[in-house]
Protein backbone atom coordinates (compact mmCIF):
# COMPACT_ATOMS: atom_id res chain seq x y z
CA UNK A 1 0.00 0.00 0.00
CA UNK A 2 1.47 3.36 -1.02
CA UNK A 3 1.48 5.83 1.78
CA UNK A 4 2.31 9.44 0.91
CA UNK A 5 0.82 12.64 -0.33
CA UNK A 6 -1.32 10.66 -2.78
CA UNK A 7 -3.13 9.02 0.16
CA UNK A 8 -5.41 11.81 1.25
CA UNK A 9 -8.70 10.00 1.58
CA UNK A 10 -9.85 6.96 3.50
CA UNK A 11 -12.68 5.62 5.55
CA UNK A 12 -12.45 8.57 7.88
CA UNK A 13 -12.32 11.19 5.13
CA UNK A 14 -9.47 13.51 4.29
CA UNK A 15 -6.30 13.10 6.34
CA UNK A 16 -4.00 15.92 7.37
CA UNK A 17 -0.37 15.81 6.40
CA UNK A 18 0.61 15.30 10.06
CA UNK A 19 -1.66 12.23 10.28
CA UNK A 20 -0.19 10.87 7.03
CA UNK A 21 3.32 11.35 8.37
CA UNK A 22 2.46 9.59 11.65
CA UNK A 23 0.80 6.70 9.80
CA UNK A 24 3.79 6.32 7.51
CA UNK A 25 6.15 6.33 10.51
CA UNK A 26 4.16 3.60 12.23
CA UNK A 27 4.09 1.54 9.02
CA UNK A 28 7.87 1.74 8.64
CA UNK A 29 8.31 1.03 12.34
CA UNK A 30 6.24 -2.14 12.10
CA UNK A 31 8.10 -3.36 9.01
CA UNK A 32 11.47 -2.62 10.61
CA UNK A 33 10.50 -4.58 13.73
CA UNK A 34 9.62 -7.54 11.51
CA UNK A 35 13.07 -7.41 9.93
CA UNK A 36 15.11 -6.98 13.13
CA UNK A 37 16.11 -9.58 15.68
CA UNK A 38 15.05 -7.60 18.74
CA UNK A 39 16.83 -9.99 21.09
CA UNK A 40 20.12 -8.66 19.73
CA UNK A 41 19.31 -4.99 19.41
CA UNK A 42 20.08 -4.28 23.07
CA UNK A 43 23.46 -6.00 22.77
CA UNK A 44 24.66 -3.86 19.87
CA UNK A 45 25.59 -0.26 20.49
CA UNK A 46 27.37 2.52 18.71
CA UNK A 47 26.95 4.85 15.79
CA UNK A 48 27.90 2.15 13.32
CA UNK A 49 24.88 0.03 14.22
CA UNK A 50 22.59 3.06 13.93
CA UNK A 51 23.97 3.76 10.44
CA UNK A 52 23.32 0.16 9.38
CA UNK A 53 19.72 0.33 10.59
CA UNK A 54 19.32 3.70 8.89
CA UNK A 55 20.12 2.10 5.53
CA UNK A 56 17.39 -0.50 6.14
CA UNK A 57 14.86 2.21 7.04
CA UNK A 58 15.70 4.18 3.89
CA UNK A 59 15.14 1.10 1.75
CA UNK A 60 11.77 0.57 3.43
CA UNK A 61 10.97 4.22 2.81
CA UNK A 62 11.75 3.74 -0.90
CA UNK A 63 9.51 0.67 -1.03
CA UNK A 64 6.58 2.68 0.35
CA UNK A 65 6.71 4.97 -2.70
CA UNK A 66 6.48 8.09 -0.53
CA UNK A 67 6.39 11.61 -1.92
CA UNK A 68 8.43 13.35 0.74
CA UNK A 69 11.09 15.99 0.23
CA UNK A 70 14.62 15.40 1.55
CA UNK A 71 14.13 17.14 4.91
CA UNK A 72 10.84 15.30 5.55
CA UNK A 73 12.45 12.02 4.59
CA UNK A 74 15.43 12.59 6.91
CA UNK A 75 13.07 13.49 9.73
CA UNK A 76 11.01 10.36 9.10
CA UNK A 77 14.07 8.11 9.15
CA UNK A 78 15.41 9.73 12.35
CA UNK A 79 12.07 9.38 14.14
CA UNK A 80 11.74 5.71 13.18
CA UNK A 81 15.28 5.08 14.48
CA UNK A 82 14.45 6.88 17.72
CA UNK A 83 11.37 4.68 18.15
CA UNK A 84 13.38 1.49 17.74
CA UNK A 85 16.76 2.34 19.25
CA UNK A 86 16.09 5.38 21.42
CA UNK A 87 13.42 7.01 23.52
CA UNK A 88 10.99 8.00 20.79
CA UNK A 89 9.75 11.61 20.92
CA UNK A 90 11.95 12.34 23.94
CA UNK A 91 15.09 12.06 21.83
CA UNK A 92 14.44 15.44 20.20
CA UNK A 93 14.25 17.17 23.61
CA UNK A 94 17.17 15.24 25.11
CA UNK A 95 19.41 16.42 22.25
CA UNK A 96 18.84 20.02 23.32
CA UNK A 97 21.46 20.91 25.97
CA UNK A 98 19.56 24.06 26.99
CA UNK A 99 16.70 21.99 28.48
CA UNK A 100 17.21 21.49 32.23
CA UNK A 101 13.91 19.81 33.20
CA UNK A 102 11.34 17.80 31.24
CA UNK A 103 7.84 17.42 32.69
CA UNK A 104 5.31 15.11 31.03
CA UNK A 105 1.64 15.32 32.04
CA UNK A 106 0.12 12.57 29.92
CA UNK A 107 0.98 11.82 26.29
CA UNK A 108 0.01 15.21 24.82
CA UNK A 109 1.30 17.69 27.40
CA UNK A 110 5.09 17.96 27.58
CA UNK A 111 6.80 20.95 29.20
CA UNK A 112 10.48 21.93 29.15
CA UNK A 113 12.45 24.33 31.31
CA UNK A 114 15.03 26.51 29.58
CA UNK A 115 16.94 29.19 31.46
CA UNK A 116 14.60 28.91 34.43
CA UNK A 117 11.47 29.46 32.30
CA UNK A 118 8.86 26.76 31.65
CA UNK A 119 7.43 26.35 28.15
CA UNK A 120 5.23 23.82 26.39
CA UNK A 121 6.90 21.57 23.83
CA UNK A 122 5.45 20.71 20.42
CA UNK A 123 6.62 17.12 20.93
CA UNK A 124 3.87 14.57 21.70
CA UNK A 125 3.42 10.86 22.22
CA UNK A 126 0.84 8.97 20.16
CA UNK A 127 -1.11 7.85 23.22
CA UNK A 128 -0.63 6.70 26.79
CA UNK A 129 0.44 3.22 25.66
CA UNK A 130 3.25 4.77 23.62
CA UNK A 131 4.37 6.81 26.65
CA UNK A 132 4.30 3.71 28.88
CA UNK A 133 6.52 1.86 26.38
CA UNK A 134 9.17 4.59 26.60
CA UNK A 135 8.94 4.67 30.42
CA UNK A 136 9.45 0.90 30.56
CA UNK A 137 12.41 1.15 28.19
CA UNK A 138 14.11 3.69 30.49
CA UNK A 139 13.55 1.94 33.83
CA UNK A 140 14.34 -1.56 32.58
CA UNK A 141 17.89 -0.46 31.74
CA UNK A 142 18.64 0.11 35.43
CA UNK A 143 16.83 -2.95 36.76
CA UNK A 144 13.68 -1.12 37.86
CA UNK A 145 10.11 -1.83 36.85
CA UNK A 146 6.82 0.02 36.66
CA UNK A 147 3.36 -1.56 36.32
CA UNK A 148 -0.02 -1.55 38.04
CA UNK A 149 1.35 -3.34 41.09
CA UNK A 150 4.27 -0.88 41.35
CA UNK A 151 3.01 2.33 39.70
CA UNK A 152 5.79 4.64 40.91
CA UNK A 153 9.45 4.45 39.95
CA UNK A 154 12.61 6.47 40.53
CA UNK A 155 15.54 5.75 38.23
CA UNK A 156 18.50 7.29 36.44
CA UNK A 157 19.01 7.73 32.73
CA UNK A 158 22.10 6.99 30.67
CA UNK A 159 23.31 10.61 30.90
CA UNK A 160 22.93 10.66 34.69
CA UNK A 161 19.63 12.54 34.76
CA UNK A 162 17.08 11.71 37.46
CA UNK A 163 13.91 10.05 36.15
CA UNK A 164 10.64 9.75 38.05
CA UNK A 165 7.38 8.30 36.72
CA UNK A 166 3.94 7.60 38.13
CA UNK A 167 1.40 5.76 35.98
CA UNK A 168 -2.32 4.94 36.10
CA UNK A 169 -4.26 4.11 38.21
CA UNK A 170 -2.45 6.61 40.47
CA UNK A 171 -2.03 9.17 37.67
CA UNK A 172 -5.53 9.94 36.45
CA UNK A 173 -4.75 11.71 33.17
CA UNK A 174 -2.11 9.35 31.83
CA UNK A 175 1.44 8.67 32.97
CA UNK A 176 3.26 11.61 34.60
CA UNK A 177 7.03 11.85 34.18
CA UNK A 178 9.64 14.27 35.49
CA UNK A 179 13.23 14.25 34.21
CA UNK A 180 15.78 16.32 36.13
CA UNK A 181 18.68 16.68 33.74
CA UNK A 182 22.33 16.75 34.70
CA UNK A 183 23.85 15.75 31.39
CA UNK A 184 27.13 14.08 30.53
CA UNK A 185 28.94 17.43 31.05
CA UNK A 186 27.73 18.78 34.40
CA UNK A 187 28.16 22.41 35.35
CA UNK A 188 31.68 23.08 36.56
CA UNK A 189 33.00 25.58 39.06
CA UNK A 190 33.77 28.10 36.31
CA UNK A 191 30.18 27.86 35.04
CA UNK A 192 28.69 28.51 38.49
CA UNK A 193 30.98 31.52 38.95
CA UNK A 194 29.95 32.84 35.54
CA UNK A 195 26.27 32.45 36.47
CA UNK A 196 27.02 34.22 39.78
CA UNK A 197 25.75 31.32 41.91
CA UNK A 198 28.42 32.36 44.44
CA UNK A 199 31.54 34.51 44.66
CA UNK A 200 35.27 33.63 44.48
CA UNK A 201 35.60 34.29 48.24
CA UNK A 202 32.85 31.76 48.96
CA UNK A 203 34.58 29.25 46.69
CA UNK A 204 37.88 29.70 48.52
CA UNK A 205 36.18 29.00 51.85
CA UNK A 206 34.36 25.91 50.54
CA UNK A 207 37.54 24.59 48.93
CA UNK A 208 39.37 25.06 52.22
CA UNK A 209 36.55 23.29 54.08
CA UNK A 210 36.87 20.27 51.80
CA UNK A 211 40.66 20.13 52.13
CA UNK A 212 40.41 20.49 55.92
CA UNK A 213 37.87 17.63 55.98
CA UNK A 214 34.97 19.56 57.47
CA UNK A 215 31.55 17.91 57.41
CA UNK A 216 29.15 19.81 55.17
CA UNK A 217 25.38 19.63 54.73
CA UNK A 218 23.96 21.23 51.56
CA UNK A 219 20.43 22.42 52.19
CA UNK A 220 17.87 23.63 49.67
CA UNK A 221 14.48 23.22 48.10
CA UNK A 222 13.55 21.13 45.07
CA UNK A 223 15.40 22.30 41.96
CA UNK A 224 17.67 24.65 43.90
CA UNK A 225 20.87 23.06 42.61
CA UNK A 226 21.87 20.93 45.62
CA UNK A 227 23.20 18.02 43.55
CA UNK A 228 25.10 20.33 41.19
CA UNK A 229 26.66 22.02 44.21
CA UNK A 230 27.52 18.66 45.77
CA UNK A 231 29.26 17.61 42.56
CA UNK A 232 31.19 20.88 42.53
CA UNK A 233 32.34 20.58 46.16
CA UNK A 234 33.38 16.97 45.62
CA UNK A 235 35.85 18.23 43.03
CA UNK A 236 37.94 19.70 45.87
CA UNK A 237 38.39 16.28 47.52
CA UNK A 238 41.84 14.73 47.22
CA UNK A 239 42.24 12.06 44.58
CA UNK A 240 43.87 9.85 47.23
CA UNK A 241 40.77 9.61 49.44
CA UNK A 242 38.56 6.53 49.34
CA UNK A 243 35.00 7.79 48.83
CA UNK A 244 31.78 5.79 49.19
CA UNK A 245 28.64 7.33 47.68
CA UNK A 246 25.11 6.25 48.60
CA UNK A 247 22.10 7.30 46.50
CA UNK A 248 18.54 6.30 45.69
CA UNK A 249 19.19 6.90 42.00
CA UNK A 250 22.88 7.30 41.13
CA UNK A 251 23.43 10.77 39.71
CA UNK A 252 26.63 12.02 41.33
CA UNK A 253 29.52 12.35 38.90
CA UNK A 254 32.68 12.33 40.99
CA UNK A 255 35.98 12.71 39.18
CA UNK A 256 38.21 10.93 41.71
CA UNK A 257 39.69 7.49 41.00
CA UNK A 258 38.95 5.76 44.32
CA UNK A 259 35.14 5.93 44.38
CA UNK A 260 32.71 3.15 45.38
CA UNK A 261 29.16 3.87 44.20
CA UNK A 262 26.23 2.27 46.02
CA UNK A 263 22.55 2.50 45.12
CA UNK A 264 19.44 1.53 47.08
CA UNK A 265 17.10 -1.14 45.72
CA UNK A 266 13.31 -1.16 45.68
CA UNK A 267 11.29 -4.19 46.76
CA UNK A 268 10.43 -6.85 44.19
CA UNK A 269 6.92 -7.78 43.08
CA UNK A 270 6.48 -9.80 46.29
CA UNK A 271 7.42 -6.82 48.43
CA UNK A 272 10.79 -8.33 49.38
CA UNK A 273 14.43 -7.62 48.69
CA UNK A 274 14.43 -3.87 49.36
CA UNK A 275 17.79 -2.41 50.41
CA UNK A 276 17.48 0.95 52.16
CA UNK A 277 19.98 3.79 52.48
CA UNK A 278 20.26 2.99 56.19
CA UNK A 279 21.55 -0.50 55.41
CA UNK A 280 23.98 0.87 52.84
CA UNK A 281 25.38 3.42 55.30
CA UNK A 282 25.95 0.70 57.87
CA UNK A 283 27.63 -1.47 55.26
CA UNK A 284 29.72 1.45 54.01
CA UNK A 285 31.24 1.83 57.47
CA UNK A 286 32.74 -1.65 57.03
CA UNK A 287 34.33 -0.71 53.70
CA UNK A 288 37.06 1.51 55.19
CA UNK A 289 35.78 4.77 53.65
CA UNK A 290 37.63 8.00 54.29
CA UNK A 291 34.64 10.06 53.21
CA UNK A 292 30.98 9.10 52.85
CA UNK A 293 28.72 11.05 50.51
CA UNK A 294 24.96 10.51 50.72
CA UNK A 295 23.09 11.95 47.75
CA UNK A 296 20.22 13.02 50.00
CA UNK A 297 19.28 12.35 53.61
CA UNK A 298 15.55 11.80 53.70
CA UNK A 299 14.99 9.10 56.31
CA UNK A 300 16.48 7.02 59.16
CA UNK A 301 19.90 6.95 57.46
CA UNK A 302 20.42 10.50 58.79
CA UNK A 303 21.29 9.23 62.29
CA UNK A 304 23.83 6.75 60.90
CA UNK A 305 25.31 9.47 58.71
CA UNK A 306 25.78 11.83 61.67
CA UNK A 307 27.34 9.03 63.72
CA UNK A 308 29.74 8.31 60.86
CA UNK A 309 30.71 12.00 60.77
CA UNK A 310 31.38 11.79 64.51
CA UNK A 311 33.51 8.65 64.34
CA UNK A 312 36.41 9.33 62.01
CA UNK A 313 34.79 9.89 58.63
CA UNK A 314 35.52 13.59 58.51
CA UNK A 315 34.95 15.45 55.29
CA UNK A 316 31.65 13.73 54.57
CA UNK A 317 28.90 15.38 52.53
CA UNK A 318 25.15 15.11 52.19
CA UNK A 319 22.13 17.15 51.09
CA UNK A 320 18.69 17.65 52.57
CA UNK A 321 15.52 19.58 51.83
CA UNK A 322 15.11 22.85 53.77
CA UNK A 323 14.62 26.54 53.01
CA UNK A 324 17.05 28.08 55.52
CA UNK A 325 20.00 26.87 57.64
CA UNK A 326 17.82 26.95 60.77
CA UNK A 327 15.13 24.93 58.97
CA UNK A 328 17.88 22.49 57.98
CA UNK A 329 18.60 21.75 61.65
CA UNK A 330 14.89 21.15 62.33
CA UNK A 331 14.76 18.88 59.29
CA UNK A 332 17.72 16.83 60.56
CA UNK A 333 16.01 16.43 63.93
CA UNK A 334 12.84 15.19 62.24
CA UNK A 335 14.79 12.69 60.15
CA UNK A 336 16.60 11.39 63.24
CA UNK A 337 13.22 10.73 64.88
CA UNK A 338 12.33 8.53 61.88
CA UNK A 339 15.04 6.08 62.96
CA UNK A 340 12.71 4.86 65.72
CA UNK A 341 15.02 5.70 68.64
CA UNK A 342 13.45 7.80 71.37
CA UNK A 343 16.37 10.22 71.77
CA UNK A 344 16.05 13.33 73.96
CA UNK A 345 16.04 16.61 72.04
CA UNK A 346 19.30 17.70 73.65
CA UNK A 347 21.05 14.45 72.66
CA UNK A 348 19.90 14.86 69.06
CA UNK A 349 21.10 18.44 68.90
CA UNK A 350 24.45 17.55 70.45
CA UNK A 351 24.85 14.87 67.79
CA UNK A 352 24.13 17.39 65.04
CA UNK A 353 26.28 20.22 66.46
CA UNK A 354 29.31 17.97 66.94
CA UNK A 355 28.97 16.27 63.55
CA UNK A 356 28.18 19.14 61.16
CA UNK A 357 30.59 22.04 60.74
CA UNK A 358 29.03 23.91 57.84
CA UNK A 359 25.61 24.35 56.22
CA UNK A 360 25.57 25.58 52.62
CA UNK A 361 22.12 26.87 51.71
CA UNK A 362 21.07 26.87 48.04
CA UNK A 363 17.90 28.54 46.82
CA UNK A 364 16.14 28.99 43.54
CA UNK A 365 14.97 32.60 43.39
CA UNK A 366 12.16 34.21 41.43
CA UNK A 367 12.75 34.03 37.69
CA UNK A 368 14.96 30.96 37.93
CA UNK A 369 18.45 32.03 39.16
CA UNK A 370 20.03 29.64 41.65
CA UNK A 371 22.22 31.14 44.36
CA UNK A 372 24.13 29.99 47.42
CA UNK A 373 22.19 32.19 49.85
CA UNK A 374 23.98 31.24 53.08
CA UNK A 375 27.24 29.72 54.19
CA UNK A 376 26.63 29.15 57.90
CA UNK A 377 28.91 27.72 60.57
CA UNK A 378 27.63 25.61 63.47
CA UNK A 379 29.65 26.71 66.49
CA UNK A 380 28.25 24.47 69.25
CA UNK A 381 25.50 24.39 71.86
CA UNK A 382 24.17 26.89 74.35
CA UNK A 383 21.89 25.04 76.75
CA UNK A 384 19.45 23.22 74.42
CA UNK A 385 19.98 25.43 71.37
CA UNK A 386 22.39 24.90 68.48
CA UNK A 387 24.39 28.09 67.90
CA UNK A 388 25.02 29.21 64.31
CA UNK A 389 26.65 32.17 62.61
CA UNK A 390 26.41 33.31 58.99
CA UNK A 391 29.74 33.83 57.26
CA UNK A 392 28.43 34.80 53.82
CA UNK A 393 24.90 35.39 52.59
CA UNK A 394 22.90 36.64 49.63
CA UNK A 395 20.46 39.49 50.20
CA UNK A 396 17.70 39.93 47.63
CA UNK A 397 17.01 43.59 46.86
CA UNK A 398 14.28 43.33 44.25
CA UNK A 399 13.21 42.03 40.85
CA UNK A 400 14.91 43.07 37.62
CA UNK A 401 13.24 44.09 34.35
CA UNK A 402 13.72 40.52 33.09
CA UNK A 403 11.61 39.20 35.97
CA UNK A 404 14.59 37.67 37.76
CA UNK A 405 15.56 38.29 41.35
CA UNK A 406 18.49 40.61 41.92
CA UNK A 407 20.53 41.25 45.02
CA UNK A 408 24.00 41.19 46.50
CA UNK A 409 26.43 38.81 48.16
CA UNK A 410 27.71 40.13 51.47
CA UNK A 411 30.39 39.09 53.92
CA UNK A 412 29.09 39.40 57.49
CA UNK A 413 32.50 40.18 58.97
CA UNK A 414 32.50 36.98 61.07
CA UNK A 415 35.72 34.97 61.13
CA UNK A 416 34.80 31.25 61.34
CA UNK A 417 35.83 29.33 64.42
CA UNK A 418 36.93 26.44 62.21
CA UNK A 419 39.77 28.56 60.74
CA UNK A 420 42.21 26.73 63.01
CA UNK A 421 41.20 23.47 61.25
CA UNK A 422 41.86 25.09 57.87
CA UNK A 423 45.24 26.42 58.94
CA UNK A 424 46.21 23.04 60.41
CA UNK A 425 45.43 21.52 57.01
CA UNK A 426 47.68 24.06 55.30
CA UNK A 427 44.84 26.21 53.98
CA UNK A 428 45.64 29.93 54.15
CA UNK A 429 42.91 32.42 53.30
CA UNK A 430 43.59 36.17 52.90
CA UNK A 431 42.64 38.24 55.94
CA UNK A 432 40.36 40.34 53.73
CA UNK A 433 38.17 37.31 52.93
CA UNK A 434 35.99 37.83 55.98
CA UNK A 435 35.98 41.63 56.06
CA UNK A 436 32.44 42.99 56.35
CA UNK A 437 31.45 44.31 52.91
CA UNK A 438 29.33 43.84 49.81
CA UNK A 439 31.24 41.31 47.67
CA UNK A 440 29.11 41.32 44.51
CA UNK A 441 26.00 43.03 43.15
CA UNK A 442 24.00 40.84 40.78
Amino acid sequence: MAVGNNMVKGNTGQKSKAEEFELLKRTLHTKLIDKLDLTKVGDVEGERFRKEIKVVVEHLCDAENTFLNRSERDRLVDEVLDEVLGLGPLELILKDPSVSDILINGPKNIYCERGGQMEKSVVEFRDNHHLLQIIDRIVSKVGRRVDETCPMVDARMADGSRFNAIIPPLALDGAAVSIRRFGSNPLKLEDLLKYQAFTPEMVMLLEGAMKARLNVVISGGTGSGKTTLLNTLSGFISNKDRIVTIEDAAELQLQQDHVVRLETRAANIEGKGAISATELVKNALRMRPERIIIGECRGPETLDMLQAMNTGHDGSLTTTHANTPRDCLARLETLIMMSGFDLPIRAMRQQISSAVHLIVQANRLQGGPRKVTYITEITGMEQDTIVMQDIFRFEQTGIGEDGKAKGRFVSTGVRPKFMEHLEAAGVRLPASTFRERVMLEC
